[in-house]
């Protein structure tokens, strides 16, 4: 009897294993789920801001490309998106052009003329991120703090050209909000 017991324990197992599915579910297999048919996709607008709220600026421009499918390349947010995306990439050269091609649309916001800047302040053309500056606060109305200490600092590295020449001075791009940049002096 000793001897039964382990065998009708097999067969038993054998018996309940075959009646189980398994583990994994057989028609989705090992690999993670592909796209939903019949699903909506997030906007790819909406997916940049929060990379970039993230600091992912690489995945970001990709987010902001997709987006560029769908409204164009010439449309005002994926243009400042792109703009902002490589400026955080540290790409200056394009952030100012996709930058410019943006603030040349009638619905460029605050935030894009004052990104704008940024880029201007970074590459040393001082006088013309001041008037870029300028522009942001008057658009703005004075509502934010970060324009506001952008265009102070523009102004008063314009007024003393010889600011920063006999002492080095850091400064870093500091994120407010999604898609404002603030320029910081690092202590």
């Amino acid at each position: 009897m000793t001897s039964i017991r382990p065998g009708i324990a097999l067969i038993a197992t054998l018996v309940l294993a075959a009646c189980s599915t398994g583990g994994l579910d057989s028609s989705r297999g090992p690999y993670a789920p592909g796209p939903k048919p019949g699903a909506l996709a997030v906007d790819g607008l909406l997916v940049g801001h929060r990379l970039i709220q993230a600091g992912e600026f690489e995945l970001a421009l990709e987010a902001y490309s997709r987006a560029a499918l769908e409204r164009g390349t010439g449309d005002v947010d994926v243009l400042s998106g792109l703009g902002t995306a490589n400026l955080g990439l540290g790409r200056l050269g394009q952030a100012e052009q996709l930058l410019r091609r943006a603030i040349d649309t009638e619905n460029a916001i605050p935030e894009t003329w004052n990104n704008l800047g940024v880029v201007l302040m970074e590459q040393g053309n001082v006088a013309e991120a001041e008037q870029v500056f300028r522009r942001a606060y008057a658009l703005d109305n004075g509502e934010s703090d970060s324009i506001r200490d952008n265009l102070r600092l523009a102004i008063a590295k314009n007024k003393n050209p010889d600011y920063g020449d006999k002492k080095e001075q850091d400064y870093k791009l500091v994120r407010r909000g999604s898609s404002d940049y603030l320029i910081r002096r690092v202590p």
